[in-house]
């Protein structure tokens, strides 16, 4: 049984996790409106029901440790998605600057949940390490997606500044 000390932990990082995994998922609902490419707009919507899952499973983990979402996280999250929302509708080349805030995104999220898991092993809570586990895997096919596209993400940034390669 882990010590008070420990659980604590283990839940505040579960509930960061899901305040992160909140605010992806509003970032990709903007990144779906603003990417003209098709099969790239695919991908991203699938990914957003991965994240949809993510934030089930660990909603599902805080209830588990008899815990609730923190609402000034959320709050903070919300505001942040709204932001970027707002600076995507206006600045030029949405497609390079997508690639890379959403690429900067996964590995974020890939260490999030490399810490969760070895916090949730140390606490004695395979389910939630095996949650992190989950969750990573999709976070880091999402990166290769990211990864195997750079070349069409710099020709559609060229694009949409004018530039004719």
């Amino acid at each position: 049984m882990a010590s008070e000390d420990l659980k604590s932990q283990l839940v505040k990082h579960i509930d960061e996790a899901l305040a992160m995994e909140q605010n992806v998922l509003r970032m990709l609902d903007s990144m779906v409106t603003t990417t003209q490419d098709e099969d790239l707009r695919e991908e991203i919507r699938l990914h957003k029901v991965e994240t949809e899952g993510q934030i089930d499973r660990l909603q599902k983990r805080l209830d588990a440790n008899d815990a609730s979402p923190s609402m000034v996280r959320e709050a903070g999250g919300i505001a942040q998605a709204l932001m970027k929302s707002v600076l995507d509708a206006v600045r030029p080349e949405k497609a390079g600057r997508n690639a890379r805030d959403g690429y900067a995104t996964e590995h974020l999220e890939i260490a999030s949940y490399q810490l969760l898991e070895r916090i949730a092993q140390r606490a004695g809570d395979e389910e939630t390490a095996e949650v992190a586990r989950e969750n990573r895997a999709e976070e880091e096919s999402m990166a290769k997606t990211f990864e195997r596209n750079w070349d069409k993400f710099a020709d559609l940034s060229l694009e949409e500044a004018g530039v004719k390669v």
